[in-house]
């Protein structure tokens, strides 16, 4: 598989030295010796700046955003619970072969020291993540037919092939669900990867109108998520095919309606792969603040961010904190 393009594969050593520098600028921190906690979302959202008056443009939270890294997660019953995820500044849930869905988590805010179990990337990765500039992409492989066109794409790769100080293999767990990414060397690997960036996203106060809503389950061919309102944390519980997990507490849920087709990639069983269309325009649903908004959402093309709008027009501003946006069929 390919590494990161445009560098050489470091030595541990090397790599080890490169990231605790990079720790030492206050980007992220070395990796641990031992899987991370999730970290809980705060009751409250913490103030609108850092002290050096920087705002995340994922989150709306003070934050000093550094290089983007975009990790694929494995997500089928096995997989779970993951590592790491309740640290991403976004989460997307697409959905692959046989109905089943993968997370692509993305982080800038923070990093934590594991992240998993990472699994392979699919040919609607490509699009969704032009929007982030050149960031980096953490898989456990692709298709031998996609590798072109991953490699051509504006995006440094990290994979176990081409990058294996950047991950470890958990002995708990049964492959394929046991290989986990180490964050801070595989940012080491691009020093040049892009910094968080406005993709689109806008933050505050909500609009004045709104349906109240305890809980949203949204469905996939073979999976479904729920998201359950949590007042005295300010966020939506989320649970995974009936099966809560307590550290996961997005701020805001995007349902996002668009098009899924068939790919002209399939996987080893002969299933053909799903392709999400990301470009475009449609139709949403944003919760925050426990009610629903309706919404509309536009992405003129694959360079730019997705604006979400009120069906008047107006701007929809999302609660700060992490969120998720489920990619569904129309």
């Amino acid at each position: 598989m390919t590494g990161a393009r445009g560098h050489g594969r470091p030595g541990a050593a090397a790599t080890a030295a490169l990231v605790c520098a990079v720790t030492a600028a206050g980007l992220y921190g070395c990796s641990g010796s031992g899987p991370s906690e999730p970290t809980q979302t705060p009751t409250k959202p913490p103030p609108a700046t850092s002290p050096s008056g920087g705002v995340s443009p994922f989150t709306g939270l003070a934050a000093r955003p550094g290089p983007v890294l975009a990790v694929k997660i494995d997500n089928v019953p096995p997989a779970r619970p993951h590592t790491g995820l309740a640290d991403a500044d976004l989460v997307y849930v697409e959905q692959v072969e046989s109905g089943q869905t993968r997370l692509m988590a993305v982080y800038a805010s923070k990093v934590p020291d594991r992240v998993g179990p990472v699994r392979s990337a699919r040919e609607s990765d490509i699009d969704l993540l032009r929007q982030f500039g050149r960031p980096v992409l953490a898989y456990s492989g692709a298709q031998s037919a996609l590798t072109p066109l991953l490699e051509a794409a504006p995006l440094h790769l990290v994979t176990e092939g081409g990058n294996p100080v950047a991950f470890v293999r958990d002995p708990g767990r049964a492959a394929p669900h046991n290989l986990y990414l180490r964050p801070g060397r595989a940012l080491a690997t691009a020093p040049d990867a892009t910094h968080a960036k406005d993709i689109g996203f806008r933050f505050g106060p909500a609009p004045a109108d709104g349906t109240p809503v305890n809980s949203r389950t949204v469905r996939f061919p073979a999976t479904r998520y729920t998201f359950t309102w949590a007042p005295a944390e300010h966020a939506w519980r989320v649970a995974m095919d009936g099966r809560p997990d307590g550290p996961l507490k997005p701020a805001t849920v995007v349902v996002q309606h668009v098009t899924v087709k068939a790919s002209r990639f399939h996987d080893f069983l002969g299933a053909v792969s799903p392709y999400t269309v990301t470009t475009g325009s449609g139709s949403a649903q944003v919760l925050r603040d426990g009610k629903v908004h309706e919404a509309r959402w536009n992405r003129p093309d694959a360079n730019s961010g997705t604006t979400f709008t009120t069906p008047a027009g107006a701007p929809l501003n999302f609660a700060p904190g992490q969120v998720w946006v489920l990619l569904t069929g129309t």
